[in-house]
């Protein structure tokens, strides 16, 4: 069976665009896990460690304001099933989000976390301070990258592009997107592959253009 386009009108294209810089800030997400045979003394050492890693941050240099937290939880822990179910005692835990721009002390940051009761380290995310700003340039080229592949298959099919007849946004973070960039949509853009210690901050757009003969 022939393939027919319907209701011909001009063409479609997707562009990304991609913008790479040095990280300028660092958030580390960990917590104060402490597990103990009475309640009372769960808080008590979970405390005790909320103590001490607050001292680590503050001789760091983060203030507070950076430090974003949950308070004390209490919950019961058992190990096994059914009647082989078996109490193991209370855990008490505290969530923190910790954004520091000393990024050269990450490392002697994380250890001295740990070592103050911070044993739950659930990620390290590194972020720049200006993000929109980026965003726009990466959808800047996004857009270039629309028109130069537009620009492509027009001259291929004999035809001259016309104007701008519709604009779609693609949620970078969308499937959508990562559908169109696994298609080979990029149209001269980064290839995505993220490089060690550099933030990636990207952008895709479906441009229509009329065309003329």
């Amino acid at each position: 069976m022939t393939e027919t386009i319907k209701e011909p009108w001009g063409i479609g294209v997707f562009g990304a665009g991609s913008v790479r810089v040095e990280p300028q800030l660092v958030r580390v997400r960990l917590g104060v896990e402490v597990l103990e045979p009475e309640p009372g003394r769960a808080f008590t050492e979970a405390g005790a460690a909320v103590a001490r890693l607050r001292e680590v941050l503050r001789r760091h240099g983060i203030p507070d304001a950076s430090v974003s937290g949950s308070r004390l939880k209490l919950s019961s822990e058992y190990d096994g099933y059914g009647g082989e179910r078996t109490f193991r005692g209370y855990r008490c835990r505290a969530a923190y989000v910790v954004e520091s721009g000393a990024l050269d002390g990450l490392q002697r940051l994380i250890v001295e976390a740990v070592e103050a009761g911070a044993h739950a380290i659930d990620g390290v995310e590194f972020d720049v301070h200006d993000k929109p700003a980026l965003r726009d340039e990466a959808r800047r080229r996004a857009v270039a990258a629309a028109r130069r592949k537009a620009e492509v298959y027009a001259e291929a099919a004999g035809v001259r592009l016309g104007t701008v007849l519709h604009i779609q946004d693609v949620d970078s973070e969308s499937y959508e997107f990562r559908q169109y960039r696994g298609h080979g949509g990029g149209g001269g853009a980064s290839s995505g592959d993220l490089v060690p210690g550099m933030v990636e901050v990207s952008a895709g757009v479906v441009l229509g253009f009329s065309l003329k003969q």
